[in-house]
């Protein structure tokens, strides 16, 4: 299973995030019932990255996909759990999850880490993605 991810694109808050003492990390995990759904759900998940550097508490974040098993999602690091919050809200991301809920299904988990190590948040994202 080739998970194939955007580069990072940093937040807002990622200048702060050293100093920070504790940040949450959410993965997103979506497999689409058809194949067809994919590319729809890549342009928008690149078309939601475009505020992410602007939203408030967004530390970083990586765009993913499993092509051949027909799923795509995120891994973000916030600041808090208000930071995710309020990005779970805005519109444009509340206007995505309603057009593609009946498309799939969607896993997610979060956790918490004491500091921004981009390479071990990735590890760990990718062991709950192949597990």
């Amino acid at each position: 299973m080739k998970i194939v991810r955007s580069g990072w694109c940093a937040g807002a808050a990622e200048r702060d995030a050293t100093a920070s003492g504790g940040l949450l990390v959410s993965v997103t995990d979506f497999t689409a019932h058809r194949g067809t759904d994919l590319p729809g759900i890549a342009r928008a998940g690149f078309r939601l990255r475009r505020v992410w550097p602007t939203l408030d508490g967004a530390v970083g974040l990586w765009l993913w996909t499993i092509p051949r098993g027909r799923r795509a999602g995120s891994v973000a690091v916030w600041r808090d759990a208000d930071a995710m919050r309020g990005f779970v809200g805005l519109p444009e991301h509340l206007a995505i999850m309603r057009h593609y809920r009946d498309r799939g299904t969607t896993r997610t988990c979060t956790w918490t880490v004491e500091h921004l190590v981009r390479q071990r948040v990735w590890v760990d994202a990718e062991a709950y993605l192949r597990g």
